[in-house]
């Protein structure tokens, strides 16, 4: 009887969740599997949906504040998809941290998704985004 070894695996976190697609114009979002590469339109106005990874925190229709900042987190190319178990990295929560980031890009030259995928402000301008909140904050 021969016994194979199991390749170790890194991450822990399920694969087969699926993908949360979303409609800015009808603040809806559908979550779909991975393994249906498609375009994706929204059932309520026909519209393309946005595939916006699985480590999307769907606001509440609701919730202007957080789908303004989704719209311009989106519309920047800013999306929530991980590698791994560590997410997708930082990604402002308020208009306020949208706005200081945009103001800081504007300034410093920087992309815009860099911009507002930084958790640190000084730093935007000074290099690759960090993306990554430093620990214990």
């Amino acid at each position: 009887m021969t016994t194979r070894a199991i390749p170790a695996r890194m991450c822990t976190r399920p694969g087969h969740l699926g993908r949360h697609h979303v409609c800015l114009e009808c603040r809806a979002a559908f979550k779909h599997r991975l393994h249906e590469p498609r375009t994706r339109v929204c059932p309520n106005c026909a519209g393309k949906l946005i595939d916006t990874g699985s480590d999307l925190e769907v606001p509440r229709r609701g919730d202007d504040a957080g789908w303004r900042v989704l719209g311009v987190l989106l519309r920047a190319g800013v999306t929530f998809h991980s590698t791994c178990c560590d997410g997708p990295g930082w990604r402002p929560r308020t208009m306020a941290q949208v706005k200081e980031r945009l103001t800081a890009a504007e300034r410093t030259g920087t992309l815009v998704a860099e911009a507002l995928t930084t958790f640190d402000i000084d730093e935007i301008g000074r290099g690759p985004a960090r993306g990554v909140a430093p620990t214990g904050t």
